[in-house]
């Protein structure tokens, strides 16, 4: 489960990238939302981490 969360990511930029298309909004102006997005999948990714240390699985 833990080696598929790099597909989080990848997933939700693709989804937002064709919520601007159909939207018809530039790339440059939701740049900010994958700003947010990798932001989000690192603090996911970040709190994995940390309880796979916390509990040595």
């Amino acid at each position: 489960m833990i080696r598929l969360l790099f597909l989080l990511p990848v997933v939700l930029c693709i989804a937002w990238y064709f919520f601007l298309r159909c939207n018809n909004v530039p790339i440059k102006q939701g740049k900010k939302g994958f700003i947010n997005i990798l932001l989000f999948s690192t603090f996911v990714l970040g709190f994995f981490v940390l309880m796979m240390h916390l509990t040595q699985a």
